[in-house]
């Protein structure tokens, strides 16, 4: 591991010393040589002057940070949730043409490692500190009160983005987030954890686990985007217009000023959201199904030296059936899925492609470096044994058939959709390995693709490295590379040195000795210990397991000397006893010394923020009371009225001579919600259940004009979770409808969708009131209450247990 006072070794490329010396200031500076290990920088003070004609006086010397010269802009790729042979350039069957290119003009590495999971690795990745240290023992929404597991990001480990930002580079964020905790994201803040005070000049994008990409709920900075009325609007193409203009403005205004970029796409995690263009370039291409796809990927892997000669494949887990065993409906709907993956990501390198192409518009091609990392962990095997027409269904345990998805196997991908494959395509595009995304102990859960592209700095070219490397080396690289000290102190608070170490030594020597030779795995239970080529690991809880296999204290341990076994299937436990129990002792130090101890596998419990002793906005709260204007508050941060009671009170205004129309409050949208609105003047309440089945209670007078005040009361049945209920609609306390809503959903409505007052934003609840426009309410909505009846003890015993059950979907799919 790097130490704080280690010495930078700079590349021929990278600044010189007296540019590291004295780059701050301008050339005309007479000051000292500022000290670049305290960010940020203080100003030099002048001395008062004595002189009264300004005519007479001797101006000073102009302050100005700068980076050193020569100092190479930065481009961090991130894709989500690609495993190890995701792109072409790694055998999978895939087209990614810009890795491609970039891997042959730059380098690959065969053995880099993520931590399994999304928000650690995000975090990791532009820290360099291992993803405990930040807090982030597990995704945001699974934060508890102990130290490593909170959530939130600690002061004393700023990112590269501050730094960099702190000595002169132009900085910006794009795509997914995933990084503030889920009680902090709201208009209330705090925003510290945002990504304009986590280094960023610019963000544009969303904050949350994943997105739907036709209608997503995103930020430019703290802002709430409106989105256009454009039936073509996909957010993959908007992120990138986004970044391909900032990299322009850049350039034209400060065009010695470097930059760097995080261009973090939520693709391809699901919802798998796609153009029918891309998904027709694929049809018909993966008939051969799964097993066969793992074998061709492997013997591709071997001819293009991504792995060795002699490379075993891994075998699958018991849980993912052999596609020979499949029926004719199963193959031609999971085939179909798989066609939409492949269109995802083609369609997502493309926008990459597009990125790149401007920034070597603008001259500055071979003086950026791009680090394109290819997935945050491995491939997704979230979607179960069948995959998802609508994600939000598994989510609230109501089991999707195969048979009801082929009735929409044509509309995949599209914004009717809002889809996941089934697990194993995820398998397929980890090979050579066992495991998936989560599994933070095999290689399938955190090995993926990286290429390294920097003309200026690198000079061999389409060469692979096999040095051990992990996402904590990043921000080292980043650094080393622009000639600068990995600063002491940022902010007023002394900083935890970096856990990684430099990648530099291994861009123009293949045959480096590895600098990271020590490092420890810990997801939910899931633990590996990986030191100078041994791994030793256990299996403690599969993706698709709702409870861990055994006690932590009880776990079967593994070991594997990977310098022979690339794909792990030589178990040395039996045979060298001593290593093993070496290496686990030294996952014990390393766990302790990076906060990953006490280990925590509740899973689901972790959810539950009144289980976990979490923060949370709604905590012992019955009532909310908003107005017109209120929107964008996610699930995370808004009343829950789920298997309740309750009550909505709304004070309206509706202009003379004018028919009241729009929404008056809702939450969720299209696969999932409920709204109070008024359609063509008359009152009514929509309950939508996974766009499955939709119940609607409406009055048949319209309201009058002027100011009214309107209700809706919900009696809950009660008896358990997810149940039905009656509604009644009250005018000026006058009953004017009642109806039932049959079944509710019992856990989640959207991971992205949100509540909001005079507008439904995103994708509509109720698809005749229609898009975010046309549902603005007409009137005025000058207070509006939703008040929930809490729970007896039972029930709320009730929820617990469903949450431990089923929330697992929730939480991993993030």
């Amino acid at each position: 591991m790097k130490r704080q006072d280690k010495k930078f070794t700079h590349l021929k490329a990278c600044a010189t010393a007296g540019a590291l010396l004295m780059g701050s200031l301008g050339t005309t500076s007479a000051h000292a040589a500022p000290d670049r290990t305290v960010l940020p920088i203080p100003e030099p003070s002048n001395p008062n002057s004595t002189v009264l004609d300004v005519r007479k006086a001797t101006p000073p010397d102009r302050f100005e940070v700068k980076a050193p010269a020569g100092a190479p802009n930065v481009i961090i790729v991130l894709i989500d949730d690609l495993g190890f042979a995701g792109t072409s350039t790694y055998g999978g069957p895939i087209a990614t043409p810009t890795f491609d290119r970039l891997a042959s003009q730059g380098l690959i590495y065969n053995n880099f490692h993520t931590t399994a999971v999304s928000s650690p690795t995000r975090t990791a990745i532009k820290s360099g500190r291992n993803h405990h240290v930040n807090n982030m023992g597990g995704i945001i929404e699974t934060g508890t009160a102990f130290p490593g597991n909170t959530g939130q990001i600690p002061n004393e480990v700023a990112p590269v983005a501050e730094m960099l930002r702190l000595n002169g580079y132009s900085t910006a964020a794009f795509g997914k987030w995933h990084e503030t905790a889920a009680w902090e994201a709201s208009v209330s803040g705090p925003f510290d954890r945002w990504p304009t005070r986590q280094g960023f000049d610019k963000f544009y994008g969303f904050l949350g686990g994943e997105t739907n990409q036709w209608a997503p709920f995103i930020y430019d900075g703290t802002h709430q985007v409106e989105l256009p009325e454009d039936p073509k609007y996909h957010f993959l193409t908007d992120m990138t217009d986004q970044s391909v203009a900032w990299v322009k403005y850049q350039k034209a205004l400060t065009p010695d000023r470097p930059f760097f970029i995080y261009y973090a796409p939520g693709a391809v995690h699901a919802p798998h959201h796609v153009p029918q263009e891309w998904i027709d370039r694929w049809k018909g291409k993966f008939d051969q199904g799964w097993d066969k796809m793992r074998a061709e990927i492997l013997a591709r892997q071997i001819k293009l030296g991504i792995v060795p000669e002699g490379t075993k494949l891994a075998p699958k887990p018991e849980a993912i059936p052999d596609w020979d065993t499949l029926s004719a409906d199963q193959k031609r709907l999971f085939a179909r899925q798989f066609e939409v993956f492949a269109a995802f990501l083609e369609m997502t390198d493309h926008e990459v492609g597009r990125l790149l192409q401007a920034v070597k518009d603008t001259g500055q091609g071979d003086n950026t470096m791009v680090f394109y990392v290819a997935g945050d962990n491995g491939t997704s095997a979230e979607g179960g044994a069948n995959g998802m027409f609508n994600e939000m269904t598994y989510f609230n345990g109501v089991p999707e058939k195969v048979e009801d998805m082929l009735k929409s196997v044509d509309k995949w991908g599209g914004p009717e959709t809002y889809p996941h494959m089934a697990a194993g395509w995820a398998v397929a595009l980890d090979t050579p390995y066992q495991w998936t995304k989560q599994v933070a102990s095999d290689p399938g859960g955190t090995k993926v693709g990286m290429a390294v592209y920097w003309p200026k700095g690198i000079k061999s070219k389409g060469e692979r490295r096999t040095q051990f490397h992990h996402v904590i080396d990043v921000a080292p690289t980043i650094l080393e590379a622009a000639g600068l000290p990995e600063p002491k102190m940022v902010n007023g608070v002394q900083q935890r040195p970096m856990d990684g170490v430099s990648m530099a030594y291994s861009f123009n020597d293949a045959k480096a000795k590895d600098k990271h030779s020590t490092q420890y795995f810990e997801m939910f239970g899931n633990r590996a210990m990986y030191h100078e080529g041994w791994f030793a690991r256990t299996i403690h809880k599969a993706p698709w397991e709702m409870k861990p296999r055994r006690p932590l204290t009880e776990d079967i341990w593994e070991l594997y000397d990977t310098r022979n076994d690339f794909s792990l299937v030589n178990d040395l436990a039996a045979k060298n006893p001593e290593k093993l129990a070496e290496l686990q002792a030294l996952f014990m130090k390393e766990a302790e010394k990076n906060k990953a101890l006490p280990l925590d596998d509740r899973v689901f419990e972790r959810v539950n923020a009144e289980l976990v002793n979490r923060p949370d906005l709604m905590a012992g709260r019955t009532s909310i009371t908003l107005a017109e204007g209120m929107t964008g508050m996610t699930e995370n941060v808004f009343l829950n009225i789920k298997n309740k009671s309750k009550i909505i009170t709304a004070e309206v205004e509706v202009p003379e001579g004018k028919t009241a129309n729009g929404i008056i409050i809702a939450q969720g949208g299209r696969f999932g919600g409920w709204a109070l609105y008024v359609k063509d003047g008359t009152l009514a309440y929509a309950y939508n259940f996974l766009g499955l089945q939709s119940f609607t209670i409406a009055a048949t007078e319209k309201l009058k004009p002027g100011r009214s005040t309107l209700r809706f009361d919900f009696a809950y049945d009660g008896g358990g979770l997810g149940k039905g209920g009656t509604g009644s609609l009250f005018v000026n306390d006058t009953k004017v409808a009642e109806g039932r809503v049959d079944r509710t959903q019992p856990m989640i409505f959207s991971a992205d969708e949100t509540a909001d007052v005079g507008i439904d934003l995103a994708t509509p609840v109720v698809e005749s009131i229609g898009s975010e426009a046309k549902s603005k309410f007409t009137g005025r909505i000058p207070k509006v209450t939703v008040e929930v009846k809490e729970m007896k003890n039972a029930e709320k015993a009730l929820e617990n247990k469903l949450r431990t059950e089923t929330t697992q979907k929730k939480v991993m799919a993030d």
